[in-house]
């Protein structure tokens, strides 16, 4: 009898990991949407389309936003997009300085995008940052967007000379750390975005009524918004280490 519950035991418990293998795969599949018939046919993966959408979807909440700016007599949308924008530069400064100032609308754009990326699943949308090559394409440009900050405020030479401080044998590893930055970065926000789906499947495997639902909370939408806020944090803080 009780070789009989352990039979059964293992075979739910083998029906949930296939299950949740599956599901995995499913997310970690990048679905190409169409294919733009040029040079043999250019396939555009589902994770483009949906970034393109939420470009779209910024730039005209930006015309819109940004009609009929006044400096006088303004208007309560005017104020509250001032407060906002006034905000972000705050946040990014206190973390850059006043050096990193021109920075901070790259950082702002990616991270309203990020933040939107993460938020899209909640209408049925496969959030772009499961895809690996997005989240590896935005850790890219950040890391670039850092060491051109340290080439912009010490010259050439000088940050040249940083991969050897403070003393010359440590200059391999100093390079190394160039490549290990957006790696960190890439790794980070996918492992994250993907380590919440996993939790919530689990979750809704074993108790699949009404306790999923403050998880998914959490994970949908909390844990979105702080992945974002990390990936920009983590990049500022990278920025202000090179131009110091």
């Amino acid at each position: 009898m009780v070789c009989g519950k352990t039979k059964i035991k293992e075979w739910k418990g083998g029906i949930i990991i296939e299950n949740l293998s599956e599901e995995l795969m499913e997310e970690l599949t990048v679905e190409t949407s169409f294919t733009i018939p040029i040079f043999g046919g250019i396939a555009v993966a589902e994770s483009v389309v949906a970034t393109w959408g939420i470009m779209a979807v910024l730039l005209v909440a930006s015309l819109v936003l940004t009609r009929n700016l006044q400096v006088r007599n303004l208007s309560k949308k005017q104020r509250i997009l001032e407060v906002g924008v006034d905000w972000l530069y705050r946040f990014f400064e206190d973390i850059m300085g006043s050096h990193g100032r021109r920075y901070i609308p790259y950082l702002s754009a990616v991270a309203i995008y990020l933040a939107i990326a993460n938020l899209i699943g909640l209408i049925g949308i496969k959030p772009p940052t499961k895809d690996l090559g997005v989240t590896a394409g935005l850790a890219l440009m950040s890391i670039i967007l850092i060491e051109y900050a340290g080439i912009h405020e010490k010259g050439v030479k000088n940050w040249l000379k940083g991969f050897a401080e403070p003393i010359p044998i440590i200059a391999p590893i100093t390079v190394l750390e160039v490549f290990i930055k957006p790696l960190s970065l890439c790794m980070r926000l996918f492992g994250n975005v993907l380590g919440a789906f996993v939790v919530m499947e689990l979750i809704k495997i074993i108790v699949p009524i009404i306790v999923p639902v403050p998880f998914s909370f959490y994970f949908d939408i909390f844990d979105g918004l702080i992945q974002a806020y990390v990936f920009v944090f983590l990049t500022s803080l990278f920025i202000r280490e090179m131009v110091e």
